[in-house]
């Protein structure tokens, strides 16, 4: 299971998907440009102290991150207020790839072509959307739910 974030806006969403990354022990994609500068120093900053336990992969572009070795592994699943399918009636499997677009203005055409699945989380009637990080934390536990993909371990603080 894999974490993708398409050319994030906010530094801060993306230190929270890094520590959510760290704790669930996933691997967090990023796939730039993203809408801020990423340096060594800006990620260690915006992932505080989450940062060196989490697998963070750079990708420079769109065609970088379709390349990738890690792509040849399962289906790479977007997560979208367009989703053709409500989250919780879809069957993951343990090598997906869960992909969330900027937030700004979400994923672009090209991103919703190379999905294998197109999903939502259901709303309330009249809100909009969910902070990327919720959304990603809520699409996760789902998946590693479904998977038994869970880490063993009890919190240790």
């Amino acid at each position: 299971m894999r974490l993708a974030l398409f050319q994030p806006d906010i530094p801060q969403n993306l230190g929270a998907a890094l520590r959510l990354g760290a704790c669930m022990a996933v691997a967090v994609d990023v796939i730039e440009p993203c809408g801020f500068p990423l340096s060594d120093a800006g990620v260690r900053r915006a992932a505080m102290d989450y940062g060196a336990l989490a697998e963070m992969k750079r990708h420079a572009g769109w065609a970088d991150f379709l390349g990738a070795p890690e792509r040849n592994e399962g289906r790479l699943v977007l997560f979208t207020t367009k989703g053709a399918s409500a989250l919780h009636a879809f069957e993951f499997r343990d090598g997906d790839t869960l992909i969330f677009g900027r937030e700004s203005s979400g994923a672009p055409d090209e991103v919703h072509a190379a999905a294998d699945a197109r999903l939502f989380i259901p709303l309330a009637p009249g809100a909009r959307s969910l902070n990327l990080t919720v959304s990603a934390a809520i699409a996760l536990s789902e998946a590693l739910r479904q998977t038994n993909g869970f880490p063993t371990g009890a919190p240790t603080g």
